[in-house]
């Protein structure tokens, strides 16, 4: 039996954790049994953009005629569309190559599960098995799509992400799609092939899609999408699939009518959101506790309930995203590696972006948020149209696609919310992370000092944590940020 004073089951962002305990000179195991380098890297963000960018490219071609630029018409080269897509997911056998040859790591390709607190069963590809112990592990083994069951959905078949980005990928475009679900994957997936050509149908068994944005930003994406030719079936719920004739057909019930359609589609793709991966480890042996979900619960020092466990990433349920993973793995390596003490991990500023046509951000607080934590605020709008960087793309105001940015502004004047739909959303959202963020470590010194020092601190930096230092700053002009910085000229807080 082999002892790891390390053991990273997963080869996502613990990568990060597993490099800095080699620096440290320690003996780690990684455990992982798909492509190295996790879903981000393998069948998610970063493939996934491959394809959002041609995509997204389309679409401005086909409205630059409002620029007084004429592309005409456009053509797919789907071979070399999908090689510059594979070329990026290709990267794990370098990460794999490079891993086998480093000292002090043993890497095993296969699954891991627990047989007690510090020991765990690693079940190779090639069917042995093996005992390891280890003095820490660190559970980082993600989500999967959460199929939901639909009678024949199994024997017609289907695709998800993580079988397009494998064995389902297809070698042209569908020409017909039914997308099963409203969140992120399934609106970057209705833009991707809608922009190359496909008929897509999206099913949710909500109102609408985009549920955790705030309704007129979902409103304004599913207008555009409805523009765009995609189809949003609201309140629907898949109850049957037959597959006949190289076509497949999905029974979709309303669930406000009871009323029953059918309809024919090239595929159907299911991202109907995703389940927890935990329960490949047998938990229950390591004492380790999940949430009734399936979700390994943490604390802010990414411990779980048993000591020596940690866990990060998709799998505690936090947040599905891979910047986030990544800014576990950074606090984690300091809080094991780095001697200075042990440091929390903070959600109140976690930004995202849904990367469809038009793009989406989105960070802190939405209004209903806020109503319902009973903070007086205030809100501002500010569209593309209004702003030359904006006129200069195309976009003028009563026009369809004429996006916007909405800040939610507490009577203190502190930054709430941020939502942003239109080009280059996630790029302009960025520095409000940085500035909420800003506040929220000013709070942190605050509750550190003494009285008398934070009243020298108040007197020297009043407006710490507010927007004033975007109001106090020169912004670039014409350009793009003057959409988000201008916003706050339309506050107007009450003495």
């Amino acid at each position: 039996m082999t002892h790891f004073d390390l053991v990273i089951v997963g080869s996502g962002a613990g990568l990060m954790v597993m490099e800095a305990a080699l620096e440290k000179g320690l003996q780690c195991a990684l455990i992982e049994k798909a492509k190295l380098g996790g879903t981000c890297l393998t069948k998610g963000c970063i493939p996934s953009k491959m394809l959002v960018y041609p995509a997204d490219f389309i679409r401005e071609a086909e409205r630059s005629s409002r620029i007084g630029v004429n592309v005409g018409q456009h053509t797919i080269d789907w071979e070399v569309i999908s090689r510059r897509m594979w070329a990026q997911i290709d990267f794990h056998k370098t990460i794999e190559k490079n891993l086998q040859e480093l000292p002090n790591l043993t890497l095993y390709k296969g699954t891991g599960a627990f047989t007690g607190p510090r020991s765990m069963t690693v079940l190779r590809e090639d069917g042995t098995e093996e005992e390891i112990t280890g003095d820490k592990f660190l559970l980082a083994v993600g989500a999967r799509t959460s199929v939901p069951s639909v009678e024949g959905l199994e024997e017609a078949g289907y695709v998800t992400s993580e079988t397009f980005f494998g064995e389902k990928y297809p070698k042209n475009p569908w020409k017909s799609l039914v997308i099963i679900g409203g969140g992120s994957i399934s609106t970057e997936f209705a833009h991707i092939f809608s922009a190359f050509g496909t008929k897509v149908t999206i099913l949710v068994r909500s109102g609408g899609i985009l549920n955790k944005e705030e309704p007129e930003v979902a409103e304004f994406v599913s207008r555009q999408f409805t523009e765009n030719g995609i189809e949003i079936l609201t309140h629907s719920t898949p109850v049957a699939v037959r597959a006949e004739g190289g076509k497949k057909y999905v029974t979709v019930e309303n669930s406000a009518t009871k009323e029953q359609s059918v309809l024919e589609c090239e595929e159907i793709f299911m991202a109907s959101g995703t389940r927890s991966n935990a329960d490949t480890l047998n938990l229950p042996k390591a004492g380790v506790e999940t949430d009734k979900h399936g979700w390994i619960v943490t604390n802010s020092y990414l411990e779980t309930s048993q000591p020596g466990i940690w866990a990060l990433g998709d799998v505690n349920g936090k947040y599905q995203l891979r910047h986030k993973a990544n800014f576990e793995a950074q606090i984690l390596s300091q809080n094991l590696f780095s001697g200075e003490g042990k440091r929390g991990v903070r959600y109140d500023a976690v930004p995202w972006a849904v990367f469809t046509h038009p793009q989406v951000a989105h960070l802190g607080l939405t209004e209903r948020e806020v109503q319902e934590k009973g903070i007086l605020y205030q809100t501002a709008y500010n569209h593309f149209s209004e702003v030359v960087g904006g006129r200069a793309m195309g976009y003028h105001k009563r026009d369809g696609d004429d996006g916007f940015v909405k800040v939610i502004i507490g009577y203190d004047k502190k930054l709430l919310g941020v939502h942003i739909v239109g080009p280059q959303a996630a790029v302009l959202l960025q520095p409000f992370v940085y500035l909420m963020n800003a506040g929220y470590q000013c709070q942190k010194v605050r509750r550190a000092m003494a009285a008398r020092e934070m009243d020298d601190l108040r007197i020297l930096y009043p407006n710490l944590g507010t927007y004033a230092p975007i109001n106090n700053s020169m912004v670039i002009h014409p350009s793009l940020n003057e959409l988000t910085a201008w916003v706050f000229e339309k506050i107007h807080i009450p003495d």
